[in-house]
């Protein structure tokens, strides 16, 4: 799954291609929003919470927000009018065309269509996102404490907590601080330290395609700091288990 500074990316992406343009057609396939027509709106932009995407469409006197999540497999791409799609036609879920680019979202796991004034309902659920304007550590730290008994990975992982991370910045998070990712989170060092640094590393990766990480998807490879090799387990809630990557000796067990 795409984490925050992803989501920025493809909201810059997006920016790129169809910000401030007149949509020419729009094509929703979801059943829910299938009849909608936004032809002859204007694109406003596209603002990221988290890990949800926002595009503010304008119709008139209406105002509508166009909210997406991409989910395991979602993405959006671009093309120029008439250009072969890099997916498969049927995986595509939103198409926004404009005079000289075509915006098509592929295989996303939420779509909604709402009304500006509904747009804070989607997203107000999430803790401080760590690569917004709101970020803020203390909230951070407050709403991670308030599950003591949670292995910190997971409480990372919730999003309620604290907005992006997700499975790669969590393992880079706790190698940074050489905590285990099952450590209780009452067991903590510095909760502090640790959601500043997930911030700094979300914030860095934004200008890279291809951030760099230690321990993320390394499984067996030397650790950099030590050279033990990394290892890999699922871990989570039953039926949400998701790998988790720690260097055994950096990041002994709690």
């Amino acid at each position: 799954m795409p984490e925050g500074d992803a989501v920025v990316r493809t909201a810059r992406r997006l920016d790129q291609a169809v910000a401030g343009k007149v949509l020419t057609a729009t094509d929703f396939r979801v059943p829910r929003f299938a009849v909608a027509d936004l032809s002859g709106a204007t694109v406003a932009g596209t603002h990221t919470r988290g890990k949800h995407l926002l595009t503010r469409i304008d119709q008139g006197e209406r105002r509508w927000t166009l909210h997406t999540h991409l989910k395991m497999e979602g993405t959006w791409r671009d093309y120029a009018p008439g250009q072969r799609w890099g997916r498969p036609g049927h995986t595509a879920r939103v198409v926004l065309t404009t005079a000289d680019r075509v915006a098509v979202g592929f295989s996303l796991g939420i779509v909604e269509l709402v009304p500006r004034d509904r747009e804070t309902s989607l997203v107000d659920h999430l803790g401080p996102d760590t690569l917004g304007p709101d970020w803020d550590a203390d909230e951070a730290v407050r709403r991670l404490a308030a599950h003591p008994d949670l292995p910190i990975r997971d409480a990372l992982l919730d999003q309620r907590n604290l907005a992006g991370i997700g499975t790669m910045w969590a393992a880079e998070m706790l190698f940074a601080l050489r905590v285990h990712p099952q450590t209780r989170v009452a067991g903590v060092p510095d909760l502090q330290a640790l959601v500043v640094k997930g911030q700094e590393l979300l914030e860095a990766a934004v200008e890279r395609r291809r951030p760099t990480t230690w321990v993320f998807e390394r499984r067996r490879m030397p650790c950099p700091r030590c050279g033990t090799p990394i290892r890999m387990a699922k871990t989570g809630p039953a039926g949400r288990e998701r790998p988790a990557y720690w260097c055994p000796r950096c990041q002994p067990d709690p």
